[in-house]
């Protein structure tokens, strides 16, 4: 009945990703929301909270709730930037630097079962497809 929908298949791909990324950050106490935004925050210390919700492609509340859960989890720290008090700026914390490897090996395990599963060109072709739909309806 559906096997033409967008919105249909890319929910039902996005509930079964959730539970893989779900399962591989389980052991650092982060949802894949968190996972991946730690990550991100971990590759560029220092950036502003708006680039951070642009390039996770969110609202800026969404990212705030997600930085909530972060720090209170002692992953990262915000600090007001010095040249417009308004701004913030996200580093992660030693903690944090402490798990990059680990928690990077997580993400790549799943990336690697899902190469496995679909085998490396449609799972490249897929992701450029996805994300070429995302563009083009943002």
């Amino acid at each position: 009945m559906f096997d033409h929908c967008l919105y249909f298949n890319t929910s039902a791909l996005a509930r079964r990703l959730e539970r893989e990324w779900a399962d591989a950050f389980e052991p650092f106490d982060l949802t894949p929301p968190q996972g991946f935004m730690l990550r991100a925050i971990i590759d560029r210390p220092g950036m502003l909270q708006r680039e951070l919700s642009e390039q996770m492609s969110i609202a800026r509340p969404t990212a705030t709730r997600a930085m909530d859960g972060l720090e209170a989890k002692g992953y990262i720290e915000r600090r007001r930037t010095a040249d417009d008090g308004r701004g913030v700026s996200i580093f992660p914390t030693r903690k944090a630097i402490g798990i990059k490897v680990a928690l990077n090996g997580a993400s790549n395990a799943v990336t690697a079962r899902l190469k496995a599963t679909l085998g490396n060109a449609k799972f490249a072709d897929t992701v450029t497809k996805v994300r070429g739909a995302r563009e083009a309806l943002t």
